[in-house]
Protein backbone atom coordinates (compact mmCIF):
# COMPACT_ATOMS: atom_id res chain seq x y z
CA UNK A 1 0.00 0.00 0.00
CA UNK A 2 2.83 2.40 0.84
CA UNK A 3 4.32 1.76 -2.56
CA UNK A 4 1.00 2.64 -4.24
CA UNK A 5 0.82 5.98 -2.33
CA UNK A 6 4.38 6.88 -3.41
CA UNK A 7 3.58 6.00 -7.01
CA UNK A 8 0.44 8.16 -7.04
CA UNK A 9 2.26 11.08 -5.42
CA UNK A 10 4.86 10.92 -8.19
CA UNK A 11 2.14 11.09 -10.84
CA UNK A 12 0.09 13.84 -9.15
CA UNK A 13 2.98 16.20 -8.32
CA UNK A 14 3.82 17.10 -11.96
CA UNK A 15 0.13 17.52 -12.76
CA UNK A 16 -0.35 19.89 -9.83
CA UNK A 17 2.72 21.83 -10.90
CA UNK A 18 1.34 22.13 -14.45
CA UNK A 19 -2.05 23.27 -13.16
CA UNK A 20 -0.35 25.88 -10.97
CA UNK A 21 1.67 27.23 -13.89
CA UNK A 22 -1.42 27.42 -16.10
CA UNK A 23 -3.33 29.23 -13.33
CA UNK A 24 -0.52 31.80 -12.94
CA UNK A 25 -0.40 32.31 -16.69
CA UNK A 26 -4.16 32.84 -16.92
CA UNK A 27 -4.06 35.27 -14.01
CA UNK A 28 -1.35 37.28 -15.75
CA UNK A 29 -3.41 37.38 -18.94
CA UNK A 30 -6.48 38.58 -17.07
CA UNK A 31 -5.03 42.02 -16.33
CA UNK A 32 -7.44 44.89 -16.90
CA UNK A 33 -7.59 46.48 -20.33
CA UNK A 34 -5.81 49.80 -20.81
CA UNK A 35 -7.59 52.99 -19.76
CA UNK A 36 -10.06 54.29 -22.38
CA UNK A 37 -7.98 57.39 -23.15
CA UNK A 38 -9.78 58.16 -26.40
CA UNK A 39 -13.22 58.09 -24.78
CA UNK A 40 -12.01 60.19 -21.84
CA UNK A 41 -10.44 62.77 -24.15
CA UNK A 42 -13.57 62.93 -26.30
CA UNK A 43 -15.69 63.57 -23.20
CA UNK A 44 -13.31 66.26 -21.93
CA UNK A 45 -13.30 67.89 -25.36
CA UNK A 46 -17.11 67.86 -25.59
CA UNK A 47 -17.39 69.43 -22.13
CA UNK A 48 -14.86 72.14 -23.04
CA UNK A 49 -16.75 72.88 -26.26
CA UNK A 50 -19.98 73.18 -24.30
CA UNK A 51 -18.37 75.48 -21.75
CA UNK A 52 -16.90 77.71 -24.47
CA UNK A 53 -20.35 77.98 -26.04
CA UNK A 54 -21.70 79.24 -22.69
CA UNK A 55 -24.00 76.26 -22.37
CA UNK A 56 -24.34 76.81 -18.64
CA UNK A 57 -26.61 79.78 -19.42
CA UNK A 58 -29.16 77.56 -21.16
CA UNK A 59 -28.52 73.86 -20.38
CA UNK A 60 -26.80 73.75 -17.03
CA UNK A 61 -28.30 70.45 -15.74
CA UNK A 62 -27.06 68.45 -18.72
CA UNK A 63 -23.59 69.97 -18.47
CA UNK A 64 -23.53 69.13 -14.76
CA UNK A 65 -24.44 65.52 -15.53
CA UNK A 66 -21.65 65.38 -18.12
CA UNK A 67 -19.10 66.63 -15.59
CA UNK A 68 -20.34 64.16 -12.96
CA UNK A 69 -20.08 61.24 -15.37
CA UNK A 70 -16.58 62.26 -16.45
CA UNK A 71 -15.51 62.39 -12.80
CA UNK A 72 -17.03 58.94 -12.28
CA UNK A 73 -15.21 57.65 -15.37
CA UNK A 74 -11.89 58.88 -14.01
CA UNK A 75 -12.65 57.24 -10.66
CA UNK A 76 -13.44 53.98 -12.47
CA UNK A 77 -10.02 54.17 -14.16
CA UNK A 78 -8.43 54.53 -10.72
CA UNK A 79 -10.27 51.38 -9.60
CA UNK A 80 -9.16 49.65 -12.84
CA UNK A 81 -12.76 49.19 -14.01
CA UNK A 82 -11.94 50.10 -17.59
CA UNK A 83 -15.17 48.92 -19.23
CA UNK A 84 -17.22 50.99 -16.78
CA UNK A 85 -14.86 53.92 -17.29
CA UNK A 86 -15.30 53.78 -21.05
CA UNK A 87 -19.09 53.59 -20.76
CA UNK A 88 -19.20 56.54 -18.36
CA UNK A 89 -16.85 58.57 -20.57
CA UNK A 90 -19.10 57.93 -23.57
CA UNK A 91 -22.15 58.95 -21.56
CA UNK A 92 -20.36 62.12 -20.42
CA UNK A 93 -19.57 63.01 -24.04
CA UNK A 94 -23.18 62.44 -25.08
CA UNK A 95 -24.51 64.55 -22.17
CA UNK A 96 -22.14 67.39 -23.10
CA UNK A 97 -23.24 67.18 -26.73
CA UNK A 98 -26.87 67.19 -25.61
CA UNK A 99 -26.23 70.27 -23.48
CA UNK A 100 -24.63 72.00 -26.45
CA UNK A 101 -27.53 71.08 -28.75
CA UNK A 102 -30.14 72.27 -26.22
CA UNK A 103 -28.23 75.49 -25.72
CA UNK A 104 -28.05 76.12 -29.46
CA UNK A 105 -31.77 75.38 -29.82
CA UNK A 106 -32.61 77.77 -26.98
CA UNK A 107 -30.41 80.50 -28.45
CA UNK A 108 -32.05 80.01 -31.85
CA UNK A 109 -35.48 80.25 -30.22
CA UNK A 110 -34.50 83.52 -28.52
CA UNK A 111 -33.32 84.95 -31.87
CA UNK A 112 -36.51 83.72 -33.54
CA UNK A 113 -38.67 85.35 -30.85
CA UNK A 114 -36.78 88.64 -31.20
CA UNK A 115 -37.20 88.60 -34.97
CA UNK A 116 -40.92 87.86 -34.59
CA UNK A 117 -41.32 90.82 -32.22
CA UNK A 118 -39.39 93.02 -34.60
CA UNK A 119 -41.56 91.90 -37.52
CA UNK A 120 -44.74 92.53 -35.51
CA UNK A 121 -43.44 95.95 -34.59
CA UNK A 122 -42.76 96.79 -38.24
CA UNK A 123 -46.22 95.60 -39.25
CA UNK A 124 -47.83 97.82 -36.62
CA UNK A 125 -45.74 100.77 -37.74
CA UNK A 126 -46.74 100.18 -41.37
CA UNK A 127 -50.42 100.01 -40.40
CA UNK A 128 -50.16 103.29 -38.50
CA UNK A 129 -48.41 104.98 -41.42
CA UNK A 130 -50.97 103.78 -43.97
CA UNK A 131 -53.83 104.82 -41.68
CA UNK A 132 -52.40 108.32 -41.18
CA UNK A 133 -51.96 108.93 -44.92
CA UNK A 134 -55.60 108.22 -45.75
Amino acid sequence: MTQFVRLSQRRVAPQLLAIGIVALFLNACASPPPPPQQALQAAESAIKNAEQARVADYASPELGVARTKLTAANAAVEREEMLLAERLAQQARVEAELALAKSQATKAQVVNDEMRKSTDSLKQEMQRNTGAQQ
